[in-house]
């Protein structure tokens, strides 16, 4: 079991990398959750993209800073849903056009903002994160957007699993509707700010999306959901960090494929829902 512990045990960066993916899986899959009952998994990934102008502009003004890159992420972000539901709410055009066109702007933006300054290796890190070299600021700012994520979460629970259910009826029960919706996109734009600062503006979304659809085939509850979709990130994580160290692969795509891997064996074995479930079922008994 030494190549399991050895590398976590002898090595500070490989335990910084961990305790950050740990953070973002409990952070950013419980959004993610949401996100899948919502029928809004293209908005993270569309939304994941927006970030980078603004990371960029950061990156223009103080380089590498954790500071800047975070605020422009966040600002940016929050223009973009701004814009996008402007659009939808005072034109002909509708919510997920409007929102493919701002994320196609604002991703051709930002690697353009980036290219001005930066070398390719300043892109790269901008696209797809450097998990291994998380500091300590990086791990505050980490760790504050999860705890941030959890509380608002549980106060907005109850309405917030009634938008997924049916949006119309709590817009007429209640004035959280929109509220509530506001501060979900809000929480989307945060987790996908925590994940660039690890994985990139590309993969970001993938820690949040495919451990919430991997969950899927596991449980048929939101409270069920929530739990293994956070396993699977922890596991996922684990997987990809170990990946990267023994066989010299980017960390990131690493962790990533690992998600994705679950995914599959979920899409295929799990037993709610999936390909085995559905043409393999199980006998029931019978008295």
């Amino acid at each position: 079991m030494s190549w399991l512990v050895d590398p976590f045990a002898d090595f500070a960066f490989m335990q910084r990398a961990l305790l950050g993916c740990l953070a973002i899986s409990l952070g950013a899959t419980p959004v993610g959750v949401f996100l899948l009952l919502r029928r809004m998994s293209l908005t993270g990934d569309a939304m994941a993209h927006a970030i980078l102008p603004g990371a960029a502009v950061g990156y223009l003004v103080a380089g590498l800073n954790l500071g800047a890159m975070t605020i422009g992420g966040v600002a940016a972000g929050l223009i973009v849903a701004v814009l996008t539901g402007a659009v939808a709410r005072f034109t002909a055009l509708r919510e997920d056009a409007s929102l493919a066109a701002f994320y196609l702007i604002s991703l051709a933006l930002g690697v353009l903002l980036v290219s001005l300054k930066g070398s390719n290796v300043d892109l790269m890190h901008v696209l797809f994160g450097t998990v291994l070299a998380l500091d300590d600021a990086a791990l505050m700012l980490l760790c504050a957007i999860t705890t941030f994520t959890l509380v608002a979460l549980a106060l907005v629970f109850r309405p917030l699993v009634l938008e997924c259910a049916d949006p119309r009826f709590l817009a007429s029960v209640s004035r959280w509707s929109g509220p509530v919706h506001f501060l979900f996109l809000g929480l989307v734009v945060l987790n996908l700010v925590a994940g660039f600062q690890a994985l990139g503006t590309l993969m970001a979304v993938g820690i949040m999306i495919l451990p919430a659809a991997a969950a899927r085939f596991w449980a048929s509850s939101i409270g069920g959901m929530l739990a293994v979709a956070a396993t699977v990130a922890a596991v996922s994580s684990v997987a990809g960090l170990l990946a990267s160290y023994h066989a010299g692969l980017p960390s990131g795509p690493a962790i990533i494929l690992a998600a994705g891997t679950l995914y599959l064996l979920s899409l295929a074995f799990g037993p709610s829902g999936s390909l085995a479930a559905r043409y393999w079922p199980r006998a029931h008994l019978e008295a």
